[in-house]
């Protein structure tokens, strides 16, 4: 029933093997096998063939199922590489979990075993594929908190930590972490502002949509651990791109403003408060001078009022002649009483002080000052005294001059 058979090709006419002849050789053999003679058959065609030695075959049979036996109990191993995990199945159901290395289980049907990698780390891309000019507005498209449609696309990378829950629990593990990722996308975005989710929280809605997503997958024992969620992509939609970039440069705007404004505050504020400070305390400060001032002229007049009542000849007269010295101190003017019979030389002091200078002028002064040639004669309150640039020593010598004519 083969090329290799004997009978093929030798007929006259070089053609196949008839189909009848090649079913009584069939019979012939079926029936040397189990020891008839086949000869009743074959309509006289051809000699009659010796029957099988039973021996040789039942020895020739069991080798065979020996040899199946040792192949079928070798298809149980099975190799567990160090970044992968096995999981034995009997009759389908989970019986054991295996370590990297050569393993063994009982060959199919009884056993089976699954490998399971571990630590690779896959990639599900949500509202794009591939890159960010090929999206999936249907994942993309999410609603914010103040009713606007931003457009997101992420992606999330995960990998496996426990492999029985991976096996038993997901029908379709890129599907489940695919809606498990939108729906936390989707819950985060809906609670947050569209400016926060596009600029200064973008970070943060990572975050959160990552964490809310490791729980759902918890939540359903899928035994998937979510390694890093990264946005790709925040922006509004295309439609209304244009608008919404006008928008931002007037808020950019708005706040380059403000910011000038506050600066501008900063700097003039300060100083405005500075010079009110400043004015507080020099109007402080003239207060309290003019109030000690007064405090002092006050006490002065109280003590020069007591020795008034004491001597009030002595003290008129000292306070008439303090005065006229206070008044006529700061003028170059010197006064001379004509009216007397008193014989005094006039020297010109002010042409000499500004001739010879202030220092120069106050030592000549106290150089050449020359005394009264004789005492003047009745000196009183209503008199005005001879006034010379001597200051004090001119005082005294009056003075004396005085008691000597009382």
């Amino acid at each position: 029933m083969s090329l290799n058979d004997p009978q093929w090709g030798n007929r006259p006419n070089q053609g196949p093997p008839d189909l009848e002849d090649l079913w009584r050789d069939f019979n012939r053999r079926l029936s040397g096998l189990f020891g008839k003679k086949g000869g009743g058959g074959n309509g006289g065609d051809g000699p009659p063939r010796p029957p099988m030695n039973a021996k040789l075959f039942g020895g020739g049979i069991g080798a065979l199922v020996v040899l199946v036996l040792i192949v079928w109990l070798a298809s149980g191993f099975y190799i567990v590489d160090a970044s992968q995990r096995g999981v034995v199945l009997t009759f389908g159901k989970f019986s054991q979990t295996t370590e990297p290395g050569l393993r063994w289980r009982l060959p199919y049907p009884i056993q089976a075993n699954e490998i399971v990698k571990l630590t690779d780390v896959r990639v599900v891309e949500v509202g794009y594929r591939g890159s960010d000019k090929n999206k999936v507005l249907k994942e993309a498209l999410m609603l914010t908190d103040d009713e606007n449609i931003i457009n997101i696309q992420f992606a999330v990378q995960w990998f496996l930590k426990d492999p029985q829950e991976y096996l038993f629990n997901n029908r379709s593990p890129e599907d489940t972490v695919l809606h498990a990722a939108e729906t936390a996308m989707r819950e985060v975005v809906g609670k947050s502002k569209m400016d926060f989710a596009l600029y200064e929280g973008r970070e943060q809605v990572a975050a959160q949509a990552a964490k809310i997503m490791q729980d759902i997958l918890d939540r359903y024992q899928t035994g998937i651990v979510v390694s890093k969620l990264s946005l790709q992509n925040v922006q509004p939609p295309e439609q209304v791109q244009a608008a919404f970039d006008d928008a931002v440069k007037a808020g950019q705007d708005r706040d380059r403003q403000v910011n000038e404004g506050q600066a501008y505050a900063n700097d003039v504020i300060p100083r405005a408060r500075g010079a009110a400070s400043r004015l507080m305390e020099e109007a402080n400060g003239y207060k309290g001078r003019v109030v000690a001032n007064a405090e002092g002229e006050a006490s002065r007049f109280r003590q020069v009022l007591v020795e008034y009542n004491k001597a009030p000849e002595v003290t008129r007269q000292r306070l008439y002649l303090d005065t006229v010295q206070q008044v006529l101190s700061s003028t170059s003017k010197i006064l001379v009483d004509t009216k007397g019979a008193g014989n005094l030389l006039y020297l010109p002091l002010d042409k000499l002080m500004q001739a010879a200078g202030a220092p120069a002028a106050a030592a000549a002064s106290s150089d050449t000052a020359m005394p009264l040639s004789r005492p003047l004669p009745n000196l009183g309150a209503d008199v005005p005294p001879q006034i010379e640039g001597s200051g004090t020593r001119s005082r005294e010598s009056l003075r004396s001059r005085e008691r000597g004519d009382r």
